[in-house]
């Protein structure tokens, strides 16, 4: 498998970064902010279900974007996302009533929903088809590091400065970026006929990369929820630095499997990528080991890095451009619902048996997904189905 030389990034990908920046900004800036201005105004566990709340509005909205979508066309669609997900903060000025903080973060979801699956969908679309594992790398590099730091911004930012300010500042990213969507390439419709959600959720090609995702990513939820808690015993610096550095190694692990994916084909990389994960999540279940846990959580974020740019390459491959979007929503979806089976279902183990071995079950939790990564590596699907010429296929943008 050889390289494309054609350009990587090109106008149009560069514009489609500033509405990447955008959506993740105006995501991740009152996450937690959210909750801490529901229990400002008298109820921590209103902050807590209004995050629910956010999530179960963005897999809703990521399976029903696709139809959307072809109705639409990518350009509308993403500037209704962007507009949804950042002008609703703006009634946040006005009232901290548990009503307005449900309906607001239900909206946002829903606008994140679109522009994640839309615009996807859309950038998927304007990478060289034979550099798309480079590109979708590069493209969670510009997306991610944005994320890392409005999180953290956000709940400082709502303490030093109020709530306010953060309401602004989430609504002014996403409306912002939607002046540069006029200028992405508007291309003539096309039928979703035979790609949508529905039928693409029963094509094994697509299922077995997006389950293979989804089992490590649950385990990144139980990481992200439960790690703090269970170093609460240890040293101050080690839970955040640890936070730190799987994403940090997420990053690097993406950018690394999107050089030698598309070079050596993306499914070879699923089970060193497996291997990674649950390695990872075991050895920070050595919760005594500070060493073990550091090591643990770099190991972790370097093979779900892997997994995130090796499953949805080889997805995008395996469709032609009209089904980009059903593959943009299906991933999503899969990342989100596995996030949050992740950190619910370990809650029981938490409590009943401790830390360490609900840590030991996640990772054990993701060896059946081994069968399914062998299968690819053992060649029984193809890493590609000749898939149409990605811009010549794109809806119309109206």
């Amino acid at each position: 498998m050889t390289t494309s030389t054609a350009p990587l990034v090109t106008r149009p990908l560069m514009l489609r970064f500033v509405s990447i920046v955008a959506s993740s900004i105006g995501f991740y800036l009152p996450l937690a902010a959210v909750p801490m201005y529901a229990a400002a105004a008298g109820s921590e566990t209103a902050g807590g279900l209004a995050n629910g709340v956010l999530l179960v509005a963005t897999v809703a909205g990521e399976l029903a974007t696709p139809r959307f979508v072809a109705r639409v066309g990518y350009r509308w669609a993403l500037s209704i996302g962007l507009v949804l997900l950042g002008a609703p903060a703006l009634v946040l000025l006005a009232t901290s009533s548990f009503t307005a903080v449900f309906a607001v973060n239900a909206v946002r979801g829903v606008g994140f929903a679109i522009t994640v699956t839309a615009g996807g969908a859309l950038t998927a679309a304007l990478i060289p088809d034979g550099r798309r594992g480079e590109g979708l790398a590069l493209v969670g590099l510009v997306g991610g590091v944005p994320s890392l730091l409005a999180l953290p911004f956000g709940a400082w930012a709502a303490t030093h400065w109020g709530f306010g300010p953060v309401f602004v500042l989430t609504a002014a990213a996403p409306l912002l970026a939607v002046v540069t969507i006029p200028w992405l390439p508007r291309r003539e419709a096309t039928s979703t006929e035979h790609h949508g959600v529905v039928s693409s959720l029963r094509r094994g090609a697509l299922m077995r990369p997006a389950t293979i995702f989804a089992a490590s990513a649950a385990a990144a939820g139980v990481v992200v929820t439960y790690l703090p808690l269970a170093l609460a015993r240890n040293a101050a610096w080690v839970a955040p630095l640890a936070l730190l550095l799987q994403p940090a190694a997420a990053t690097v692990g993406r950018w690394v499997a999107g050089r030698l994916g598309d070079r050596g084909g993306q499914s070879r990389l699923l089970l060193p990528g497996l291997a990674l994960s649950i390695t990872g999540v075991v050895a920070m279940a050595v919760i005594g080991s500070d060493t073990l846990v550091l090591a643990g959580a770099a190991t972790f974020g370097a093979g779900f890095g892997v997994l995130q740019n090796a499953s949805l390459s080889l997805m995008y491959a395996r469709v032609p451009a009209s089904g980009f979007s059903a593959v943009s929503a299906i991933w999503n979806a899969g990342y989100d619902l596995g996030m949050a089976v992740g950190a619910a279902g370990v809650a029981l183990l938490v409590t009943t048996v401790g830390f360490t071995p609900a840590f030991i079950v996640t990772g054990l939790a993701m060896v059946p997904a081994l069968l399914l990564a062998r299968r690819e590596t053992d060649g029984e699907a193809n890493d590609s189905t000749s898939p149409q010429p990605a811009l010549s296929a794109l809806p119309a943008a109206a």
